[in-house]
């Protein structure tokens, strides 16, 4: 009698993207005139970025960063906390950004985690989601360990940056 053999399970995808919303995953409604959310458009966005391998996704409640609460934040460390990968991106709305990203950092992962976004939504053109996902996910995988912010092709610590509302981008801070 043959034995059947036992092929070992396979390893998990050398990244993880975390989904909690903001403007990148807005949906426009066009009978309300509104913003709103449904469906992530990340599955979209990963099969658009033709990964060669492709990232696990993990969907989180999608919400405007500005309706984030400290529960949500402790639900994206738990979920960093117990990814396996060591390379994650958190897809996050840009106006408390900073604010996830100092949780995270505090709390010294030997992980690399990198939070991205969007100004305009993925559905709406001349969006920016598209490039600062390939960009946060290639970036994810060979900075050091550390919490990380990318927007619109610069990399920033997450103490280091601030978001200038005026002008619509992240800039270095001392």
């Amino acid at each position: 009698m043959t034995l059947p053999t036992i092929q070992p399970a396979p390893p998990p995808a050398p990244l993880h993207i975390i989904a909690t919303g903001g403007t990148l995953d807005k949906h426009y409604d066009e009978i309300a005139g509104v913003l709103r959310f449904d469906a992530s458009h990340l599955p979209a966005m990963i099969a658009r970025a033709r990964f060669t391998v492709v990232p696990t996704l993990e969907e989180l409640p999608l919400l405007d960063s500005l309706d984030m609460q400290d529960i949500d934040r402790r639900r994206v460390l738990a979920s960093c906390e117990h990814a396996e990968q060591a390379a994650i991106v958190v897809i996050h709305g840009t106006d408390t950004m900073h604010e996830t990203g100092e949780l995270l950092g505090r709390a010294k992962m030997a992980k690399t985690i990198v939070l991205t976004g969007a100004m305009i939504p993925y559905a709406i053109d001349q969006s920016d989601a598209q490039f600062n996902l390939g960009f946060a996910c290639g970036v994810a995988q060979f900075l050091p360990h550390g919490v990380y912010i990318a927007m619109n092709g610069q990399v920033f610590d997450w103490d280091r940056v601030r978001k200038n509302r005026a002008a619509g981008v992240f800039e270095r801070t001392s």
